[in-house]
């Protein structure tokens, strides 16, 4: 039996209203494997029991519930496109503020700032904290007498656990406190083996993009589990290449080679266009999906964007879309983005898109990018193909893999590069129309089946799966 933790994936759902890339994956590779061999009672699925220091099973319907609710639409009251974001601890969100007291003496201005702002940032930490209570009570309404019945019983943990079964871990929960030990204890004690699907090392890689703590702890997680590992998976060669030199270097034994497994791409259930207002016009905009963070090099395409305008008629340049929360590290891109107005309109921001507004933003685009500086595989490279649409990418990691000889790259930290290739693309519509005929014609996509059965093969062994 394949026992996979999904234990972050609720831990997710409890903070934020959408899927992260990692969530969307693991899900995809639950689904298809479900769909595959669920009712031979081989693919089962764990919680943490944190008071017990043990793992509690739980259905999979419970599993499908909640992934739904977060691809699906979005907040009753999304934020606009171009909103400004509220966050609680950057100077974006302080506008209004400013604004204000800009009309008051300096002296004065100052010391009304200072008194304000934690106020307001209490504020908005109480809000985060209702939404957080009532995403809270939504799930234990999930679970209370008379909800939709699950489809088989989450039976009991302890009692049906074997030894020789593989407890697998396909998100990433090991940035909660005391996860090796209880994976250890788990190990130890139902004479589990282990098996690791690994998306990244990027903390511990490039430690300036992440909080120093969290570097800190998955260099130690890693450094328990992968010498306890029956199975190391990575979702690329760079990633392989990064697992097996993070061992080298911390004198790790892996107990066999990593193995890379090809990652399926595109929505598992097809999402349908919709109608929004906060979507720009079909073939009036460019589209970058991610979260805004400073490695993902969203600065670079406020840059570009910026000598597009003085370079070109302003009507010629189309707008770009950043699709994505708001996450870290880019204080000073919102501050920018807030100064220029979102470059007169020229940078859209749309936040929470579901899944059906993701999809008809693919569908709409005259291109994508992906100018991240460092990736463990790229996700929204292979959608974007998947959709039929090119897609510029930066050149280095794992992006290459992502988008081979059907994407276009550029040197993520050159803004002249970027520009270059970005603006031939922009002003060639009969080569971006033979682009497109090309992605049509030579993609082929990879089937969440073939991942997931890819997983399988390689905790369990057995024949490659075909399409």
């Amino acid at each position: 039996t394949l026992w996979f933790d999904v234990e972050d994936l609720f831990e997710h759902a409890a903070g934020s209203a959408r899927p992260s890339g990692i969530q969307r994956v693991a899900y995809e590779i639950y689904r298809a494997l479900w769909d595959e061999h669920g009712p031979s009672g081989r693919i089962r699925f764990v919680r943490h029991d944190r008071q017990r220091q043990t793992l509690r099973a739980v259905t999979w319907t419970n599993v499908a519930g909640l992934f739904g609710r977060l691809a699906a639409a979005p907040p009753s009251s999304p934020r606009p496109a171009r909103a400004i974001p509220a966050r609680n601890d950057g100077p974006a969100s302080d506008a209004w503020m400013r604004r204000l007291a800009g009309r008051l003496p300096p002296g004065l201005r100052h010391r009304l700032l200072a008194v304000a702002r934690p106020q307001v940032q209490a504020v908005r930490a109480l809000a985060d904290l209702l939404g957080f209570l009532a995403r809270q009570v939504a799930d234990a309404a999930w679970r209370r007498p008379g909800a939709p019945a699950a489809r088989e019983p989450a039976g009991d943990f302890a009692a049906l656990a074997r030894p020789g079964d593989f407890l697998v871990v396909l998100g990433a929960p090991w940035t909660y406190p005391g996860y090796a030990d209880l994976l250890r204890h788990a190990q130890d004690r139902f004479g589990l083996r282990l098996g690791l699907l690994v998306y990244d090392l990027i903390p511990i890689r490039r430690p300036e993009w992440s909080d120093r703590a969290r570097a800190r702890l998955l260099r130690a997680v890693f450094a328990t589990l992968l010498p306890a590992a029956d199975a190391v998976l990575a979702i690329s060669r760079t990633t392989a290449g990064d697992v097996e030199r993070f061992a080298a270097q911390s004198g790790i034994v892996l107990r066999a080679p990593v193995g890379v497994i090809p990652l399926g791409c595109g929505f598992g259930a097809a999402a349908p266009a919709v109608a929004s207002a906060r979507l720009p016009p079909a073939g009036s905009y460019v589209l970058f999906v991610s979260t805004l963070e400073a490695r993902k090099n969203h600065l670079l395409l406020f840059r570009v964007w910026r000598r597009l305008l003085e370079e070109m008629p302003a009507d010629a340049v189309p707008s770009l879309v950043f699709a994505g929360r708001v996450g870290w590290l880019v204080d000073d891109l919102m501050r920018q983005l807030e100064n220029t107005d979102y470059l007169g309109g020229k940078i859209r921001l749309i936040e929470d898109a579901s899944d059906a507004e993701l999809a008809s933003l693919y569908r709409g685009c005259r291109f994508t990018l992906f100018p991240s500086l460092y990736e463990g595989w790229g996700l929204p490279v292979t959608e974007s193909l998947a959709f039929g649409k090119p897609c510029i990418a930066a050149r280095g990691s794992s992006l290459p893999e992502a988008g081979g000889g059907l994407a276009r790259y550029f040197d993520p930290e050159c803004v002249t590069d970027a520009c270059t290739v970005i603006r031939a693309t922009i002003e060639d519509p009969d080569g971006l129309r033979a682009w497109e005929a090309e992605i049509a014609r030579a993609f082929a996509p990879v089937s969440w089946r073939t991942t997931a059965e890819a997983v399988r093969r390689g905790l369990l062994g057995g024949p490659a799966p075909e399409g």
